[in-house]
């Protein structure tokens, strides 16, 4: 079984969990990152105008930067982010409508100052047309993910 894990993070915290997480899995590793990278101000959630806030409210697409090599011969994929708005940042949403998910199971993990996972499967998994959610939980270290391979 070849595993993935492919993750969004705004400010590091996710992709420490996410190279943690690699690394003891032996998976392949991809950084979902926007086209224009987010700064400090953009993600600044407190501020109405903020970037994130309306891309969430607009429900726009993010651009992303690059795509993953050999996206077929996934069969396993652990897909990582902070929790925004209750749910996956839209650049993650973008990232999944980019790629056909038949027969891939996934592993969603993500990190939150202080909100639980609450519908975040189910926002997501429109975006994952066919793909399987197998387990979603908010996450603090690698250790918590309890891997589903091999």
């Amino acid at each position: 079984m070849k595993t993935l894990v492919a993750y969004f993070s705004a400010e590091g915290t996710t992709a420490a969990v996410a190279k943690e997480l690699a690394k003891k899995l032996g998976a392949d590793i991809f950084e979902i990152r926007p086209v224009e990278p987010y700064s400090a101000a953009d993600i600044k959630w407190t501020n109405p105008l903020a970037r994130c806030n309306r891309e969430k409210i607009g429900k726009k697409d993010v651009p992303v930067a690059g795509t993953v090599p050999e996206w077929e011969s996934y069969d396993l994929v652990y897909l990582g982010f902070p929790i925004w708005y209750y749910g996956a940042p839209n650049v993650i949403n973008t990232f999944c409508k980019g790629y056909d998910w038949a027969g891939k199971r996934v592993v969603v993990f993500a990190t939150s100052g202080g909100s639980g996972i609450g519908r975040t499967v189910e926002k997501l998994q429109p975006y994952l047309n066919n793909g399987q959610i197998v387990s979603a939980q908010v996450v603090h270290g690698a250790e918590e993910l309890e891997p589903i391979c091999k």
